[in-house]
């Protein structure tokens, strides 16, 4: 039985080292943003509170509807429970990657997700 190697051709070489020069350059802009730091909690457009995302708690933020309870783990950070009719802000989940963000528009509270680097969800010139 031939080994996997004898069967090898300078062709499939070549495909395997251009698969692996596409990952090591596509790797970069996967992690452009850098590591999720911090967490950013707004309230009515301000600032209510800029944490780090290293240690474990709970937030209650007040707004117009009632209060909006936010969960700090390390690394990530999500809206628990919020007064609002329709919940999206609840289902977004666990945000991890800088740039990701929470909006609960009815109550005017908002979590974003920071990191080393200002990351950008779109760019107009």
């Amino acid at each position: 039985m031939k080994t996997w190697l004898a069967l090898t051709r300078p062709g499939d070489w070549l495909v395997l080292a251009g698969g692996l020069a596409a990952v090591g350059f596509s790797l970069p802009l996967l992690l452009q943003g850098g590591f999720a730091e911090r967490a950013i909690i707004r309230q009515n457009g301000a600032v209510f509170l800029d944490t780090d995302l290293r240690t474990r708690r709970e937030i209650e933020v007040p707004g117009p509807l009632g209060m909006t309870r936010i969960a700090i783990e390390p690394g990530r950070a999500r809206v628990l429970s919020d007064p609002g009719p329709r919940q999206y802000c609840v289902r977004q989940g666990w945000l991890m990657r800088p740039g990701e963000i929470a909006i609960c528009a009815p109550n005017r509270v908002s979590v974003q997700i920071a990191g080393r680097t200002r990351t950008y969800d779109s760019l107009s010139y």
